[in-house]
C-alpha cells in the first residue's frame, strides 16, 4: 500500500523510479543516525543519461531544469529503498547539492537545480524546504549536464 507520499507523488502525474545500483565502488546511500546520505543521482531514465552535454553548449538552461527534476526523483528512489519502501519516514530534506556541467562563462548554476529543489518543496512541502549548493563543473560522470546528491532526515 503507497504511503501519503507516494499517493502525492502520483497525484502530481509524477512516477518514482526504481533506486539504480552503484556503478563503482561506493554505496547508494549511507544512513548516520536520523540522518540519510544519498550518493549523486544522474539524470537517468531507464538505465540512459538524459541531456549529455554542457549546459550553455548545446544543452539549454531549460533542459538542464528538466535533468535535475530526474535527479530529484532519483534520490526520492534512494530515500525509499533507504526507508524500506515507506516514504512517510522522510521528515526533512535538509540539503541537496548539485554539479552543473557547462563552460567557464556559465553562470546560471542555481537556475538549473531549481529542477530538484523545486521538486523537493513540491512533494514535501514544508519539510522539502533544504539548504542548498548549486557548483559548476567541467564535466560529469558519462556525460551528464547534472548531477544531485542529497542529506534527507528520516524516522
Amino acid at each position: 500500500m503507497a504511503g501519503k507520499i507516494e499517493a502525492h507523488i502520483t497525484s502530481l502525474g509524477l512516477k518514482l523510479p526504481g533506486a539504480s545500483t552503484p556503478v563503482a565502488n561506493y554505496v547508494p546511500f549511507v544512513r548516520a543516525g536520523n540522518l540519510l546520505f544519498i550518493s549523486g543521482q544522474l539524470p537517468l531514465v531507464e538505465g540512459a543519461v538524459q541531456h549529455i552535454g554542457l549546459v550553455g553548449a548545446g544543452i539549454s538552461t531549460e533542459q538542464a531544469y528538466e535533468a535535475a527534476k530526474i535527479c530529484g526523483l532519483n534520490l526520492i528512489a534512494q530515500a525509499k529503498a533507504a526507508c524500506g519502501g515507506d516514504l512517510d519516514r522522510v521528515t526533512r530534506v535538509v540539503k541537496l547539492t548539485g554539479f552543473v556541467a557547462a563552460g567557464p562563462d556559465f553562470t546560471d548554476q542555481p537556475k538549473v537545480i531549481n529542477g530538484a529543489s523545486d521538486l523537493m518543496v513540491q512533494i514535501f512541502g514544508d519539510a522539502g524546504r533544504h539548504c542548498r549548493a548549486a557548483v559548476g563543473s567541467s564535466s560529469l560522470p558519462r556525460g551528464a549536464c547534472v548531477e544531485v546528491e542529497a542529506i534527507f532526515e528520516v524516522a
